[in-house]
């Protein structure tokens, strides 16, 4: 099944993507809560069974999915960890030897924002993209195996680690050019692990060029030695998020750079999944505008 985290009039609310082009609103307001329910499997198909029937043509309380308004999908998400440097292709372009270790970096769920949202950028020059695949968590896991780690995963969606470099080079430590607020943009969906194969190609484009396209068969840390490394020394929930990566096609590792501008269009696709689309705009530097904090932008549909 493929669930997502929709804006409505009343806040936000899990859903359910039907086979009537739509989304049926489920009793929770987000994939991350629906998922820290140990019945919630049970829960989507009452839920189905009280709109109508599953297979039925039309479910009532479906919305459109031309209407559906996509917030963060895991917009309370308690642990977001990203890898960097994961493809073979991409450390090679960076100019570095392959790990023995994850590199690993921590953002905080207010960087999440939603699958069409616009990305309001202040105070950076040299905004780069980085497709990638995220994983969800759907029970908790510590000090688990490789085995229990692949049993923990609830499910797969898209996100793009849209990085500042200006700022992500300032020092050796990657925080700051990774944080910056609803620049993360997660869904439009999640796509559960039992109809997932785990193979999926990641692409990225910019105004409709392809820039990225990696494989992730040749991720040198898969999803679950990924997870289980991770929960050698953090306990991982349901809801927490896990980006594997990017892979080669870089706007910083471009002769010359290239960086995104005011008014491009990102996307970000992975076939079985879905997509993302956001426009970037670049804003000066000047006082922080209300209506353009994380908490305002959850509720607003851009």
């Amino acid at each position: 099944m493929k669930l997502a985290t929709l804006r409505t009039a009343e806040g936000t609310t899990a859903a359910l993507a039907v086979g009537t082009d739509g989304y049926l609103p489920l009793p929770y307001p987000s994939v991350g809560v629906l998922l820290a329910d140990s019945v919630w499997r049970t829960t989507v198909e009452e839920t189905v069974q009280a709109n109508g029937s599953i297979g039925s043509p039309a479910l009532a309380g479906t919305i459109k999915a031309s209407d559906a308004d996509f917030a963060p999908l895991l917009p309370e998400a308690g642990k977001v960890i990203c890898c960097g440097l994961n493809y073979g292709d991409h450390i090679l372009e960076m100019g570095r030897n392959l790990p023995e270790y994850p590199t690993l970096f921590a953002k905080h769920a207010d960087t999440l924002t939603g699958a069409n949202d616009t990305i309001e950028v202040h105070g950076s020059e040299k905004i780069d993209w980085e497709a990638e695949l995220a994983v969800v968590i759907g029970s908790h896991i510590f000090r688990a195996d490789e085995t229990e780690a692949q049993a923990a995963i609830a499910g797969y969606t898209v996100a793009n680690d849209i990085s500042m470099r200006d700022w992500q080079n300032r020092t050796l430590q990657w925080f700051q050019g990774k944080t910056f607020d609803a620049t993360t943009p997660v869904g439009p969906v999640l796509i559960t692990a039992d109809e997932a194969d785990g193979h999926f190609v990641v692409q990225g484009f910019v105004n409709g060029d392809l820039v990225q396209s990696g494989n992730t068969d040749t991720l040198v840390f898969g999803p679950a030695r990924l997870l289980s490394y991770i929960s050698q020394f953090t306990a991982l929930r349901p809801g927490d998020l896990v980006l594997t990566g990017t892979p080669g096609g870089v706007g910083m590792g471009m002769t010359p750079p290239r960086f995104l501008q005011d008014g491009d269009v990102l996307t970000t696709e992975i076939a079985g999944i879905g997509r993302l689309e956001n426009t970037i705009r670049i804003m000066s530097n000047g006082p922080a505008d209300a209506s353009r904090t994380p908490a305002a932008i959850a509720t607003t549909k851009e």
